[in-house]
């Protein structure tokens, strides 16, 4: 053990976690306080780090998210220092924090970015795998090799993107929704795509854009098995690009979707044979529902709400996640929101004293703005991180805070969400508008009281900036009616 160290006017910024939040924090605390030496401790050998970073619009954002070891952070700035360590404890009285390499660090402010953790849809089970990083895509990875039918339980991104890229394999997806995206989509939406899965994929395979440093091989014999599930950051936007999804079968997608249901049980094959229930085949057709026992023996099976049972090669829990407060709750008096995140203000403040939070971790505890909303995403960890290196000086929250934005890619489609795009907390009074053009462009925008609430736009629309405007103007469009989203009129023209 080090000394006890002084009091903690000689301490230093310390910020925990490496994924994008907490580099974020990092780099910014460096450039706003070049004389201070900054801490980052991480648990894992890489860093996430921000790269090719665009301002698309206002406030929509367009960035890669690349893996590097932590010495290129530190070369890029001289006063930061990574420690490879995770936190054992923090103690806030006395401003320091304790990690597990044995040492202890005091802190003038902290900064707390220490993301969030696959919900399990059970603990210990082998054939039940989480994916949330790097380190668990390829563990998904090497299973996919061997796999004639997985189960996919979850309704988020990343149970999207699996679904659509995973080839030669029977897919069981389970949602509990009506429709498929639910956290990104209405059921029209959903349909959208739906028609692309069923449609073949191009062979569209894009040499990947960034360089990989995987933890595979660095100091792998000192990780556990049990450490491995809980280090590691969230996966960035296009994970799956170069990894590759294939199972055993010479087919591309064969997918059979079981809407509201969940999991009610998971049986190994000794446990199915023992309760003498039987299994299903997976269902040839959507329309039919011809029911025949599967003769097929599989290592797991999973039972339903529904009451079906199926077997498979094994289990994707993609149900989203838990805020990982764990090591710091401990003695420390903090407040926490309905989602377990610590809650924060608008400058990113715990209930604590010099400690702030930001990313996945935190939850939003001050009065949003009418069409913004915390999502656990990659843009709002980046504008978090780097809100909180702030501690607390009075700059206002800029427009990412104002308007929801976010874009992604489902399916190979640009998808743009703005504002409360799936009419999010307000009630039944509103109207949506719609323009789809299957195969090309799905635009639905949500209108209350005349004004622009939201809107999701997939495809190449060009609507983004327009539609940014009018929800952050809230400009009265009761006039416009329908021909708001005539595809012959140049909206962009009325709006400039």
């Amino acid at each position: 053990m080090e000394a006890a160290r002084p009091p903690s006017t000689t301490g230093k910024f310390v910020v925990v976690g490496g994924g994008i939040a907490g580099v974020t924090c990092a780099e910014q605390l460096a450039v706003h306080f070049p004389s201070e030496d900054i801490l980052l401790v991480t648990a894992s050998p890489v860093i996430k780090a921000v790269t090719n970073f665009k301002q698309v619009s206002k406030v929509l954002e367009e960035f890669d998210v690349e893996e590097q070891p932590s010495t290129m952070l530190e070369n890029r700035f001289p006063n930061i220092k990574v420690i490879e360590s995770g936190v054992k404890q923090l103690k806030s009285e006395e401003h320091c924090i304790l990690t597990e390499d044995g040492s202890q660090h005091v802190y003038k402010k902290l900064c707390l970015c220490a993301g969030a953790k696959p919900k399990l849809i059970c603990e210990g089970n082998p054939y039940v795998l989480g994916i949330r990083d790097t380190d668990s895509a390829q563990e998904f990875q090497k299973q996919l090799t061997k796999a004639k039918r997985i189960m996919i339980i979850g309704n988020g991104g990343i149970a999207l993107e699996l679904v659509y890229e995973i080839e030669g394999c029977e897919v069981i997806w389970v949602i509990k929704d009506k429709a498929i995206g639910n956290t990104f989509f209405d059921a029209g939406a959903a349909e959208f795509l739906t028609s692309k899965l069923i449609a073949e994929k191009p062979e569209a395979k894009i040499a990947q854009k960034r360089t990989r440093y995987t933890t595979e091989g660095k100091k792998k014999e000192a990780r556990t098995k049990a450490d491995a599930a809980h280090v590691g950051s969230a996966l960035g936007p296009d994970w799956h690009e170069g990894l590759n999804l294939k199972g055993t079968k010479e087919f591309s997608h064969k997918i059979h979707i079981e809407t509201m249901c969940e999991v009610k049980k998971i049986y190994l094959q000794e446990e199915l044979r023992i309760s003498k229930k039987k299994s299903l085949t997976f269902p040839r057709d959507h329309n039919t529902q011809s029911v025949s026992t599967d003769k097929e023996i599989w290592p797991v099976y999973v039972e339903l709400t529904n009451g079906k049972i199926y077997g498979c090669d094994f289990i994707v829990s993609a149900t989203g996640v838990t805020p990982n407060t764990e090591p710091f709750l401990c003695g420390n008096n903090f407040d926490l929101g309905e989602d377990g995140g610590l809650k924060v203000n608008d400058h990113m403040a715990t209930s604590l004293p010099d400690i702030y939070a930001a990313g996945d971790i935190c939850t939003a505890s001050w009065e949003p703005s009418p069409v913004w909303q915390q999502m656990r995403l990659w843009t709002q960890a980046r504008q978090m991180g780097w809100y909180a290196a702030n501690l607390g000086d009075s700059i206002d929250m800029d427009f990412s805070f104002e308007l929801f934005a976010h874009v992604t890619k489902f399916f190979n489609y640009k998808v743009v969400l703005l504002g409360k795009y799936n009419a999010q907390g307000l009630g039944s009074d509103h109207e949506l508008m719609l323009r789809c053009t299957r195969g090309q462009e799905y635009v639905k925008v949500v209108m209350q009281n005349g004004r622009m609430m939201g809107a999701v736009l997939i495809g190449e629309t060009d609507l983004e900036e327009t539609f940014e405007n009018l929800i952050l103007n809230q400009m009265n469009l009761s006039s416009y009616g329908e021909d708001l989203l005539d595809p012959d009129i140049d909206i962009e023209d009325y709006f400039d």
